[in-house]
Parts: structure tokens; sequence; C-alpha cells
């Protein structure tokens, strides 16, 4: 009876893995989402300028270990003015939770978001074609994020290609408002004291003009600012980590971080999206 509890139990696993053979890591929790490192340690290797074309070199973090298999992969993109070293917490604490990312420096400060958005694609192509980590990462399954401008150039790769798995403009900005042509399952992040990308003309005209049928949402931080996705930020990261999860890695545990949607607390001062999930 114990050979044949074991034998079944072996036998539901594999129907499990089989279900979603993109799974990576263990179930999740509230804990697991806010900490600062997840489950897989993390290895990290510098891309210089000089060994890549279309974007200006990076910082490249993924799990040490390859016995889960491949990874879905993220590439990130600072704001005008800014280098990776500003978005590069977001390196380790997303890698630790079973992703490749590569936080990029762009040509130069001041690209502009349609720029930065080729970029963005620049990077994924070098990361999943001639990086040294190649081999650890899943093709099919990528996405994109961005600060600032850098959000504003998420917005331009996923409307450039379509088959990006996820997209994460952080308090972004951008002259184009109207997004219809987005296909790719996009959360919004904008701040409530937004002053250089005020949410009004920005977060949430961007939120608003993707598609209805689009799996989307709108997160407005409470007492938040425009530089605060360039520090470490629980907010930030347990929800990027669950759109990331929920798209990226098909990954339906997630799902219960994103739907019922989040309510209004002392870190969220709104928000909004279509539940539940349909991709």
């Amino acid at each position: 009876m114990l050979a044949l509890g074991g034998l079944a139990t072996q036998q539901a696993l594999t129907a499990q893995a089989a279900e979603n053979p993109y799974e990576r890591g263990p179930a999740p929790t509230v804990s697991s989402i806010e900490a600062s490192r997840g489950s897989y340690a993390v290895s990290q290797t510098t891309v210089s300028s000089l060994s890549v074309s279309g974007f200006g070199g990076g910082t490249i973090y993924y799990p040490t270990s390859t016995a889960d298999g491949t990874f879905g992969a993220v590439a990130i993109s600072p704001g005008y003015t800014a280098y990776q070293s500003s978005i590069s917490w977001l390196g380790p604490r997303l890698a630790s939770q079973g992703f490749v990312v590569f936080t990029i420096d762009t040509n130069t400060t001041l690209d502009q978001p349609d720029s930065r958005g080729r970029q963005l694609l620049s990077a994924l192509d070098y990361l999943t074609q001639q990086s040294s980590v190649r081999g650890r990462i899943d093709t099919s399954r990528l996405g994109v994020m961005g600060h600032s401008m850098g959000g504003g150039g998420t917005l331009e790769a996923a409307k450039s290609r379509p088959s990006l798995q996820a997209a994460i403009p952080l308090t972004g900005w951008n002259t184009d408002k109207t997004w219809p042509e987005v296909k790719t399952p996009t959360l919004v992040v904008g701040a409530d004291g937004d002053t250089i990308a005020p949410v009004a003309s920005h977060s949430e005209p961007f939120y608003q003009s993707l598609p209805g049928s689009l799996d989307k949402a709108y997160l407005e931080l409470r007492g938040a600012t425009h530089f605060t996705p360039n520090t470490s930020n629980t907010t930030i990261a347990k929800y990027s980590i669950s759109w990331l999860k929920r798209f990226i890695d098909n990954d339906t545990r997630y799902e219960q971080f994103l739907c019922p949607l989040p309510s209004s607390s002392l870190t969220i001062a709104e928000y909004r999206g279509n539940c539940p999930h349909t991709s």
C-alpha cells in the first residue's frame, strides 16, 4: 500500500509537471514573494558595452542551479539620464525567484523611449542568442521592464514584439499615450506623488488605452514618487514577481496575489485590472 501511495503521488506530480512544465520553485506564499530573496541562489556576469551592439551592455543575474532546466528571462531598462545601477536591485530579487534577468545600460543616458524599446529587444536577442547563459533560457518565455523612459520603452518593445509574455512599465514616461496595439499582458505601475510622469497624463492613459480583452493591471503606489522604483520596494517586487510568474511561466499558483484585485492599503493607492486572467 505504501508503494501504491508513492506511485500515486509520483503520478500526480508527473501530471502536474506535464500540465505546466514552466513552473519553477516552491509553491508561493505572501512571505515568499515579499522576501528580499527567493529560493534560488543567484550568480551574475557583466556584459561590456564593447562586446554588444544595439544597447549599452549590462549585468545578467541568473539562478546558479541548472537542476530545474531552463528559465524565463526579463530585460530591464533604466530611465532618462540613468544607468543600470538605478534598477540593479531588481536583478537578484527577480532572479532568485527563478528568472534570468538582464539590467541594461542604454547607448546614451539621453535615449528616448522608442530607442529604449529597441534596446530592450536587442538585449533580449543577445541574452538568448549570444550570452554565456543562453542555454539556461527558454526563448519562448521573455518579458520586459523599465523605469521612466525605460517604462515608455517597455511599452514600445511590447508593441513591436507581440510574442513577449509580460511587460511592466514602472512610473513610465512616453509622449505616446495610447497603446491599443499591445498584445502582451501588461502591469502598469504608477506613483501617486509622481510630478515627472504624473499618473493622470502617463500611467493611467497607458493602462486605459490597452485593449479591453488584454490581461492588464494598473498599480498605483501610495506615498511614492517618480523615483520610487530606483530603490528596493516590496510592493513593486511582490506584484512584479506575481505578474512575471503568472504570464512568463504561466504559473497559476501566483494568480491568488493578482485576483481578486488587491485592495487599497498603506502602500497601494489604487489597483485596477481584469480578473480572472485568461492568458
